[in-house]
């Protein structure tokens, strides 16, 4: 069996990937876009298209022309078409597992960030899920774009994987202890919703790739408590906030969407019109197919 480029022994097999990697990996973001139809129907070109990118970038932009159409088959079919099936049916998703992010006030919604119109600090979905329920790709789908502001920042979490291990391969065997990131547990009306989450930032799935699991949140998250996990965090963090080549911000307009294998992204704040913000968003239990 040929050696992982994630085990830290094996320097000749990490070259290889990363010289591929960042040959192939886009630095603009006009490279990430593929312009559709119907998300609900893509001829084989789009298809590949998408593909393409995801391969290259694990992520694609489309931009498809159902404008504000609030048919959510839209996400539902376009996922299914790239392999995506196993729904995550998260506390604050919908009966059918597509999540409605928009501006919520109900007390299922109102504790929780993505359902106000306040900034999202870098991360990737599904965090605090058990492992058995790890998110390995992600689709955002536009319906309604926000008066002003909504934009996201990308980062594709490979490219944050060589950034890391090129600093210190410390820093690396640091972020993937089992014991790295606690997610304390959650709580509803005093009822306990979710027990801790304790695991690592960077782990390897068992195809062979490299799974990032991460929140830049400051509160009501536990770090490892030792030296070297500190100091790999805090790079990490200051990694995000600077630019590089493969950092991207844009925003979603209406008909538009994201597709990715769940990598680091943000969101800025935002201010609704008398039409409210509103996007889909499907976590899955897959990875985009042939990626």
């Amino acid at each position: 069996m040929p050696a992982s480029p994630f085990d830290l022994a094996a320097k000749d097999a990490y070259r290889q990937w990363r010289e591929r990697k960042l040959a192939e990996a886009p630095t603009r973001l006009d490279d990430l876009i593929v312009e559709i139809d119907d998300p609900r129907r893509l001829t084989r070109s789009q298809h590949d298209a998408i593909l393409h990118r995801c391969r290259r970038a694990n992520m694609a932009i489309y931009v498809g022309k159902t404008g504000a159409d609030p048919d959510k088959d839209i996400p539902i079919r376009l996922g299914a078409t790239l392999g995506l099936h196993r729904l995550d049916h998260n506390r604050g998703a919908d009966d059918d597992a597509i999540t409605s992010l928009t501006v919520q006030t109900d007390a299922r919604h109102r504790d929780y960030i993505p359902y106000s119109n306040r900034p999202i600090a870098w991360h990737t979905d599904g965090y605090y899920n058990a492992p058995e329920c790890r998110i390995d790709a992600l689709l955002l789908h536009c319906v309604h774009p926000a008066a002003a502001g909504g934009a996201n920042e990308l980062l594709d979490h490979e490219i944050a994987y060589i950034l890391v291990r090129d600093q210190s391969t410390d820093y690396i065997r640091a972020l993937m202890h089992p014991d790295c990131m606690t997610i304390p547990a959650s709580y509803l009306d005093g009822e306990r919703v979710r027990p801790d989450r304790t695991g690592p930032v960077f782990s390897v799935r068992p195809d062979g790739r490299v799974h990032m699991r991460y929140t830049n949140r400051a509160r009501n998250i536990r770090w490892r408590d030792d030296p070297l996990t500190r100091e790999a965090v805090a790079w990490l963090k200051d990694l995000l906030q600077r630019d590089s080549p493969w950092h991207f911000r844009g925003r979603l307009e209406s008909g538009w969407g994201l597709i990715s294998n769940n990598l680091l992204h943000t969101r800025t704040g935002f201010t609704d019109s008398d039409v409210p913000r509103l996007l889909y968003r499907a976590r899955y239990y897959d990875r985009i197919a042939r990626t």
